[in-house]
């Protein structure tokens, strides 16, 4: 291979990773519609798996059928990094979601020269101005938005713009846990997406508590579609064997 061939060989697989993937879509199409989290530390919990490394996690995720992935890149909360998501985005083809406290359009800007499809926009952190701006601008990035809300007063964040409702089980105030806010607020939510073929409404994501495969059939029949979950495989020696046996066990 000459000089210039190696040089195309490069731009081809530059282009690939540079791609951006639909979180959206992943779930509509995944059978399980587990977004698998890679997140070492948490504020409540303390240290939940120090010694993790994403490169070795989030491919055993992937392997194990994850429809999506989530990466923390908080530092001094989560124990998470940016440099996870560069580290790991040539070595996956599933979405990978940037979760953290994104309250300026620098971290978007972040997000995406890090190599993330998707970004996490909290209510409760934000104006609904700033909710809105911060879609606007990510959707010019090229990224997808999981908006996050945990009771009926955010409901009116919600609007045809963003690409993923969550409902955050964990308030965060107090760190209280209870997959029952994800059930109450499902039939006050707009009409979900159905269909596979094209990402087209609105897709919603159960996070945080969601501890056995049963909680998942229950959330799916109310509407959701995608399960986002860390802990309960982080706390493992082999998240990604953990994530395995869930799955067969849905």
């Amino acid at each position: 291979m000459d000089i210039l061939e190696t040089i195309l060989a490069t731009k081809h697989r530059e282009l690939t990773f540079g791609k951006r993937r639909s979180l959206k879509q992943a779930l509509l199409d995944s059978p399980t519609g587990i977004i698998a989290e890679f997140k070492r530390k948490s504020p409540s919990k303390g240290w939940i798996h120090a010694d993790a490394r994403p490169e070795a996690v989030v491919p055993a995720y992937a392997a194990a059928g994850a429809a999506a992935l989530s990466i923390l890149t908080d530092e001094s909360y989560f124990g998470g990094s940016l440099d996870y998501i560069r580290q790991v985005r040539p070595l996956v083809d599933l979405p990978i979601l940037r979760k953290d406290f994104i309250i300026d359009p620098y971290q978007l800007y972040q997000a995406a020269e890090a190599g993330a499809d998707a970004v996490l926009l909290i209510a409760a952190c934000l104006s609904r101005a700033d909710c809105a701006a911060l879609t606007a601008e990510a959707h010019r990035l090229g990224l997808e938005v999981l908006l996050e809300i945990h009771d009926a007063a955010e409901l009116d964040y919600v609007s045809p713009e963003v690409d993923v409702v969550g409902v955050n089980n964990r308030h965060l105030g107090s760190f209280v846990t209870d997959v029952q806010t994800s059930f109450d607020l499902a039939p006050l939510l707009p009409p979900p997406s159905t269909t596979t073929a094209q990402a087209t409404g609105t897709v919603f994501v159960s996070e945080s508590g969601i501890g056995d495969p049963e909680t998942v059939r229950k959330l799916r029949a109310a509407g959701f579609r995608g399960f986002l979950m860390g802990g309960r495989f982080m706390k493992n020696p082999d998240p990604g064997a953990a994530l395995a046996d869930f799955i067969r066990a849905i």
